[in-house]
């Protein structure tokens, strides 16, 4: 919209309606316009020409233009009018106050007019206040003695790109000289975003191709299909605040072959026949195109049938002789190598049966009751009878215990036999102390860096167990088996800080969970090992993709699985909860979670917690503020550094949903009594950008809130702080509490002495007794005649969603047992397990609270 003058009104009339303007800016137009107006009679006296040239009315050399504001850049709009006494900037019916306008003036060289520019800066908050009402609009208002004119009207926006495509192209294969259309819909966006299409990476320009073109829907069209049209193409749109790449999707131009003529018949040849030939050439096909179709020889009889054929002869029968000569010395040869190998093979085996007794100590197959004078000893001994196991040498039985106990063959949960056979799984000290005293000695035990509190560490063997880095939720379940036996691997878990790992996020990722290692790489497991730890995401399948990441022997980040997709490897899989996944893993290494946001309702979970220094010997009082990622391992070093800090816990933590919209996190203080206390914060509210809390890479960001007490008497606190994100989810805290005091919160921390055994070894780490699971494991196994197997299991403890990947497994109950045991330790309820197990169609599940003593 263009100038727009007004009518020229007299000095006084215009200095009466300045006046009339609201608030102090009025006034000041008032007297303006009447300086204006003297200086007018002055010039008409001293200098016609001069008079004439102040009557104009005002007229804009510069207009503000529309601008976006991108993330959080502040934008700036700009007008020069000439002759003008005032100029001000008036936004969405609002004029913008007088110190916010930065004014230059100038004359104008050729007409010798005065000339004034004013500019403002617009920033993001201003915008978002009238975000979805209307848009955002500023205007100029220039005031000379003749009267006032407006500029046009500029629009700020606030410029996005959203993250999928609305539309991606698909990959086809289509026959030459077929046309192709691939369609390409961008992601919406402001300002509109522009497209453009790649092939091969390298960018395609209709200009110099008359066989392409785009059309205005952004699709690209080949109008006749050409070998060399086979690749990868890929829509790319990009605005002033980004660049999107859709899916690549693969073109195949084929060609289907086609015969060429036949060639001329042969001559007529001993056997009265004659041919022809013919080839697939033209074209051949190419590119995974169609074969000729028909016979590429074609044979006749050239004497119509009138000539003999003689009969065979003395080459023939030498050639058949030849053949069957060598089909009898094959015979021979295939008779010796199996005789010799089947020697071979009985060496073997009475090598492994003699070499048994040097893993006799690890693969015992008698059970020995505990003695009273020797409580270390492990009295849970593996069952070797179950077809579970992998050793298949010769054991060299023990010749001074009792007789072995044999396991009946009947239902799931039967009676023990009549010996009283105590069952240690609660005392990890108390277990196998003199085998690990003897590991300890070894060198390899020393091999990795102890003290540290984020890292657990252990010794194993085939009777597995359990490491735990406390007070973070970050466990490592090694089940029985796993290890092979005769093997002894010293594992480790550690948890990492994010500034010691570089994790490359690409695009709109974010990482979910903490970043954590288990080790050592490359050991050989035979069943996987469960790896737990929290994450921070609101998961949905239309909101969420996320995947598991692994670290290669190189340091590049790996994705090893999609959660919700079909795994394209039985290496990895992923059991996600509400607050904590489950992966079980064959190869240990460094994980985290990342995921990437399908659209704008996709949230994280972020922990905010209120700390306060414990003493407070000065005026100032200072309130920090953290927005953590809902994860316990990132709580824990909070709750640490603040210690170090002398800070303490002033509030219950809350949980705040922070959604993928762009919007900044904005933190305010509220209703504080002025008469006693005072805050030093400068603005309405601090606020914490958008990306440093979607990215995930920045664990302790806080906001500190600065008060003062008026009086060193002061003691007691009250307060709002009000925690939200723009057009989203907010908390509040309601502060109350003396700031001498009051330690009301701290049962909320968690003690140091609270931190658990790091490492279990061997039944100890483990809640169902050993007897029982083989038990468990040897019934539902099998497929069950009315349905009561494994699958059953799996569905009354809601775990029928991972059906398949149990199933993939040798023992899909033991994966199911150890699961369970990876979620439920160590305060599972054994009773709510042999409920299930009772109701798959075993009668005998009260046994369970027996074992448990």
């Amino acid at each position: 919209m263009g100038a727009r003058p007004r009518r020229r009104r007299a000095p006084a009339a215009a200095a009466a309606t300045a006046a009339a303007a609201p608030g102090p800016l009025g006034a000041l137009l008032a007297a303006a316009l009447l300086a204006a107006a003297g200086a007018q009679q002055s010039a008409t006296v001293a200098n016609p020409v001069s008079g004439a040239s102040l009557d104009l009315l005002p007229h804009f050399q510069l207009e503000p233009e529309d601008v976006y504001i991108v993330k959080n850049k502040a934008v700036s709009l700009a007008c020069r009018a000439t002759p003008a006494t005032q100029i001000y900037f008036k936004c969405n019916g609002e004029w913008v106050h007088q110190g916010d306008h930065i004014t230059q003036h100038s004359t104008d060289r050729s007409t010798g007019l005065p000339v004034m520019e004013v500019r403002i800066e617009v920033t993001r908050q201003q915008v978002e206040k009238i975000f979805g009402l209307e848009e955002y609009w500023c205007q100029c208002v220039a005031w000379s003695s003749s009267g006032t004119t407006k500029s046009q009207k500029a629009f700020v926006r606030i410029a996005y790109l959203r993250k999928n495509f609305e539309q991606e192209p698909t990959a086809r294969e289509v026959s030459i000289e077929q046309g192709i259309v691939l369609p390409c819909r961008p992601p919406e966006g402001i300002p509109p975003a522009e497209v453009e299409w790649l092939r091969n990476e390298e960018l395609v320009d209709p200009a110099l191709d008359a066989n392409v073109y785009v059309t205005p829907e952004h699709s690209l069209v080949l109008r006749q299909a050409r070998l060399a049209d086979t690749a990868n193409y890929t829509c790319v749109a990009k605005n002033i605040v980004a660049r999107r790449r859709s899916a690549s999707a693969a073109i195949t131009v084929y060609v289907d072959g086609a015969w060429s003529e036949w060639s001329k018949w042969s001559v007529c040849g001993a056997e009265c026949t004659h041919w022809r030939s013919r080839e697939c050439s033209e074209p051949a096909p190419r590119n995974g195109g169609r074969d000729c179709h028909g016979p590429e020889l074609d044979t006749r009889n050239c004497t119509s049938e009138l000539c003999s054929r003689a009969a065979p002869g003395a080459e023939d029968v030498a050639l058949y002789v030849g053949l069957v000569a060598v089909a009898v010395c094959l015979v021979l040869l295939l008779l010796v190598g199996v005789l010799v190998y089947c020697r071979k093979k009985g060496g073997l085996d009475a090598d492994v049966a003699d070499s048994s007794i040097l893993t006799a100590g690890f693969q015992p197959v008698s059970i020995k009751p505990s003695k009273a004078d020797n409580p270390n000893l492990l009295t849970i001994q593996p069952d070797l009878s179950t077809t579970t196991m992998t050793y298949q040498g010769s054991l060299c039985p023990r010749q001074d215990g009792p007789a072995k106990l044999q396991l009946p063959n009947g239902h799931l949960l039967s009676p023990l036999g009549a010996g009283r056979h105590t069952l240690h799984h609660s005392s990890p000290a108390a277990e196998g102390a003199d085998f690990m005293a003897r590991l300890s000695t070894q060198s390899y035990f020393r091999s990795l860096p102890r003290g540290t509190t984020n890292m657990a560490y252990g010794t194993f063997n085939f009777l597995g167990g359990r490491l735990m880095i406390p007070n973070t939720g970050i466990s490592l379940l090694i089940p029985p088996d796993a290890i092979p036996r005769g093997k002894i691997y010293e594992v480790y878990l550690t948890l990492h800080k994010q500034e010691e790992v570089r994790l490359p996020l690409a695009g709109c990722q974010t990482l979910l969970s903490p970043i954590v290692s288990c080790g050592p790489p490359g050991v050989l497991l035979t069943r996987p090992a469960i790896l737990a730890m929290g994450h921070c995401v609101e998961a949905s399948a239309e909101n969420w993709s996320i995947r598991l990441k692994k670290q290669s022997c190189e340091g590049t980040w790996e994705d090893v699985l999609q959660l919700g997709a079909e795994p394209c490897t039985e290496l990895y899989y992923c059991q996600l909860e509400a607050q904590a996944c489950y992966i079980f893993t064959e190869q240990l290494g460094r994980f985290a979670l990342v995921g990437e946001s399908l659209s704008m309702a996709a949230s994280k979970r972020l922990k905010l917690v209120l700390f306060a220094p414990a003493a407070c010997p000065s005026l100032e009082y200072n309130i920090r503020v953290y927005c953590l990622s809902d994860t316990q391992d990132v709580l824990k070093e909070v709750i640490q550094l603040e210690k170090q800090l002398g800070g303490q816990l002033i509030g219950a933590p809350r949980v705040l949903h922070f959604k993928d919209s762009y919007h900044n996190l904005r933190l305010s203080i509220h209703d504080m009594p002025s008469s006693l206390w005072k805050s030093k914060l400068l603005a309405s509210y601090q606020e914490i950008p958008f990306y440093h809390i979607w990215s995930g890479l920045q664990p302790f960001l806080h906001c500190t809130f600065t008060l003062e007490r008026l009086s060193p008497s002061t003691c007691e606190l009250a307060c709002k702080i009000w925690v939200w994100q723009v057009e989203g989810d907010g908390q509040s805290f309601t502060v109350n509490f003396n700031i001498a005091k009051d330690t009301r919160f701290s049962d909320w921390l968690v003690p140091d002495s609270e931190v658990g055994a790091p490492a279990l070894v061997g039944p100890s780490a483990f809640k169902i007794p050993f007897l029982i699971r083989q038990k468990i494991i040897s019934s539902l196994d099998p497929p069950g005649t009315r349905g009561a197997d494994w699958r059953t299991l799996a569905q009354k403890l809601n775990l029928d969603s991972h059906l398949s990947f149990f199933a993939s497994k040798p023992s899909p109950t033991a994966m199911i047992l150890n699961l369970w045991e990876a979620r439920h330790f160590p305060n599972g309820n054994l009773s709510q397990l042999a409920a299930a197990v009772a109701e798959v169609g075993k009668q005998d599940g009260a046994l369970f609270s027996e074992a448990e003593c």
